[in-house]
Parts: C-alpha cells; sequence; structure tokens
C-alpha cells in the first residue's frame, strides 16, 4: 500500500522557543506498591502494627506480671494458652458483630475495649483471677476485631489482587511484629517493670483506634438482621459452614498451621536437647516466621495473580516435608534450614485469599472471616498442645517427624478436594 508523504517540518525562528520536552508518565506503582497507595489501607496497616505490637508486648508482660505474683510457672504458661483457646468464643457467638454494624465503629470500638482491658491490668489492687478474665476479654475481642477488619480490606481495595496483597502485608506485619516484639519486650522488661510495660501497650491501642477513626471512611453495616446476636452468630456460621467449597478452603486455612507449630512448640526442649542454650532458642523460634516473610514477599512482589494461584495447591502439599529431615536428628544449622524452607510455603494463602472471597457471598463476609481468624488461632493452640503430649511418648524429632507426614496427607487429601471443588 502506498504511504502518503510524511509532511516536512515547520522552519524555527531563531526568536521562537522550542517546545519544553513531554516528561514521560510516572510509572504506576507496582506490587506491594499498589496496595500502599490507598490511603485507607495505610491507616489500617499503621493501626494494625501499633496494636499488635500492643499485643504481643503485653502478653510478655502480663506472664511475667502473673509469675511474679504467684511464683507458678504453671500459671504463667496459663495466661499465654488463654491468648488462644477464648478465640473460638468470640469467633463464634460474637461474628455477628462484624456484618450488622459499622465496620469501623466496630473496630474503634474493639481497641478501645482493649485499652481499658488493659488499664484495668495496670492497677496495683488486680488480683490474679481478674488479670486473667482480662486476658480472656482480650482473646475473645480480638477474632471480631480481626474478622471485621480482613471484611473491611474487601471495601478499601475490591475482593481481587489488592485484596490479596493487602491480606499478605498484613501477615507479614504479624510474623515481623512475633520476632521484633518478643525482643523488644524483652529489652523493655529490663527497664521497666511489667505494669509499666503495660502501660504503653494501653497507648498503641489508643493510637489504633484514632488512626482507624480519622482514617478510613464510614460504611453502612453489610447486613441489618433483627434478633438475637449469638443466634445471628451461629445461623452465619452454619450458612458459611454449609458450602462445601468454603469448607475446604476454611481446612486449608486452619489444618497446615497446625502441624507447622510444632517445631516452636517444642523449640525449647529441642535447643536443650542440642545443648544450643537461649541463643539456639531463639533462632529456632525465628526460623519459621523469617521463612515465612521470605516466602509472601516473593509471591507478593514478583508473582502475577494467576501464579499465586496455580502454586497454592502444590506449595500446601509440599511446605511440611521439610519436617521429616527431622528423622535424621539434624544439628541447629540443619535443623534452622528445615524452617526457613517450610516457613516458605506459607506463601500458598496468597492464592488462597482470593478463592475464599470469591466464595463467601458479600453479606456473610464479616461473620466468615471473624469464623477463619478464630479457628486458626484455636487450633494452632490445640497443635501446640497435641506436640507436647506426643513429644512425651515418641520424642522431640519424632514428634516434629511425624508432623510433617501427618500433615502432608491431611494437605494433599485437602488439595484434592478444593480441586474437585472448583467449580
Amino acid at each position: 500500500m502506498q504511504q502518503a508523504p510524511e509532511p516536512a517540518p515547520a522552519p524555527q525562528t531563531p526568536d521562537q522557543p522550542e517546545p519544553p520536552p513531554v516528561s514521560a508518565p510516572a510509572p504506576e506503582p507496582t506490587g506491594y506498591a499498589r496496595v500502599l497507595a490507598v490511603p485507607e489501607f495505610r491507616a489500617v496497616f499503621a493501626a494494625h502494627a501499633l496494636s499488635l505490637l500492643g499485643v504481643v508486648v503485653s502478653e510478655i508482660a502480663l506472664s511475667v506480671l502473673v509469675y511474679d505474683l504467684t511464683g507458678s510457672p504453671l500459671m504463667s504458661a496459663l495466661t499465654f494458652a488463654l491468648g488462644f483457646l477464648p478465640y473460638v468464643v468470640g469467633g463464634t457467638l460474637l461474628a455477628g458483630i462484624a456484618d450488622r454494624f459499622p465496620a469501623r465503629r466496630v473496630l474503634v470500638v474493639c481497641d478501645l475495649v482493649c485499652a481499658a482491658c488493659v488499664a484495668l491490668m495496670v492497677a496495683p489492687v488486680s488480683h490474679i483471677g481478674v488479670l486473667l478474665v482480662l486476658r480472656c476479654v482480650l482473646a475473645v475481642v480480638s477474632p471480631v476485631f480481626q474478622g471485621t477488619r480482613m471484611a473491611t480490606l474487601t471495601d478499601i481495595l475490591g475482593d481481587g489482587d489488592l485484596f490479596v496483597l493487602g491480606r499478605s502485608l498484613l501477615r507479614i506485619v504479624s510474623q515481623s511484629a512475633l520476632l521484633v516484639g518478643y525482643g523488644l519486650g524483652g529489652l523493655l522488661l529490663t527497664v521497666v517493670n511489667p505494669r509499666h510495660a503495660l502501660l504503653i501497650t494501653v497507648g498503641t491501642f489508643l493510637t489504633s483506634a484514632v488512626l482507624l477513626r480519622f482514617g478510613t471512611r464510614r460504611r453502612p453495616p453489610r447486613t441489618v438482621r433483627p434478633g438475637a446476636l449469638v443466634g445471628d452468630s451461629l445461623r452465619g456460621a452454619r450458612k458459611v459452614l454449609a458450602d462445601r467449597r468454603t469448607r475446604v478452603l476454611l481446612l486449608l486455612f486452619w489444618l497446615p498451621p497446625m502441624f507447622a507449630v510444632v517445631p516452636e512448640a517444642l523449640a525449647a526442649p529441642y535447643a536443650a536437647a542440642l545443648g544450643a542454650g537461649s541463643t539456639g532458642l531463639g533462632l529456632l523460634m525465628c526460623a519459621l516466621p523469617v521463612g515465612t516473610i521470605a516466602g509472601e514477599l516473593y509471591a507478593g512482589s514478583r508473582l502475577r495473580p494467576a501464579a499465586r494461584e496455580r502454586i497454592a495447591l502444590p506449595l500446601v502439599c509440599l511446605m511440611l516435608l521439610p519436617y521429616l529431615g527431622y528423622a535424621l536428628h539434624p544439628d541447629l544449622t540443619v535443623s534452622l534450614l528445615l524452617l526457613l524452607l517450610s516457613g516458605t510455603g506459607s506463601a500458598y494463602t496468597l492464592g488462597l485469599d482470593q478463592w475464599f472471597v470469591r466464595a463467601v457471598p458479600e453479606e456473610l463476609r464479616g461473620r466468615a472471616m471473624t469464623l477463619l481468624t478464630a479457628g486458626l488461632m484455636t487450633i494452632q493452640g490445640v497443635g501446640m498442645a497435641l506436640a507436647g503430649v506426643a513429644a512425651e511418648f515418641a520424642g522431640l524429632t519424632a514428634t516434629v517427624a511425624g508432623a510433617g507426614i501427618l500433615g502432608t496427607v491431611c494437605c494433599v487429601g485437602l488439595a484434592v478436594a478444593a480441586r474437585r471443588t472448583e467449580s
């Protein structure tokens, strides 16, 4: 085809200024930067980091305070355990709060309740029984807060890839808070007494409430349902669990972590058996979270959404296999490598998040995500308890290796079930 000749450029006169250069458009943010570019998410992100750091520091300070008051290692350990067990109460009986009330109000009130509970712990007249009750209240409120926040992310970021990346960032903060918070809490208690450390936690909860109140928009409740809250919460849980696809996805969120926590639950006696001391114990406690952070960062920043969904099921089937290496009685270095490798497999949750938000109707989203959070925390507590029981009879390395075998079998079965329910 013959082309028309291009017009000759217009001549420039000496006094005619040259046209200014056209600046290239600024590159759009990619990966996690896209999520952090959303102002509302930045407020949620900052509030999450503060409140979580406060929770970690308060757990350490409260367990030390209870030990100082009672001199009982059992009571100190019970204080820690109470952080897991009441989750199931808040996650089932109070889940309806996440959908029946405006999300911003729920989040702010939860932060204020937590601040009030910790403030009461600071009072010098607080009895040990009062401290434990307040600890239970914190654990009951926590799944409601986390489930509401997770559902709110779909309002802020939509239910596509931004939601997945936002959830991933919050999980990375959670793992980082464990690493930083326990170290910070330990250092803090060398400078101030436990009650003063708890006062700092009050400040983090109040700051989180302010960020959520003024950094996020008010949105109407997802559903308006008459009747008792507990009945509505239980009906919502039944509706969520009635769908086979949703049940399988919930089990994929819950069961792998139940087996994954076994080495952490046995880290203290294992470090003692290796003669690794407190330094080895600290490294064993950090290895799995570091692997988890590395895996999530790589999957969130380097992989496209379709690739994350494609590798989700293979990853969940492989993530516990490194635990089989414990059968060879590895030394500290090899044990750390096995834990790091297993932790990277937690990146399967990025693909799972997308499937879950697609599977749950919007009117049930808050209750479903509260149930997810409550089940996850509860089953990790169960996993830690079962690990201790098994280690009494089978030994440390056999228990970890057994968790790898049994966990892999469960994960493969759930992966097959997830494939069958895809349609």
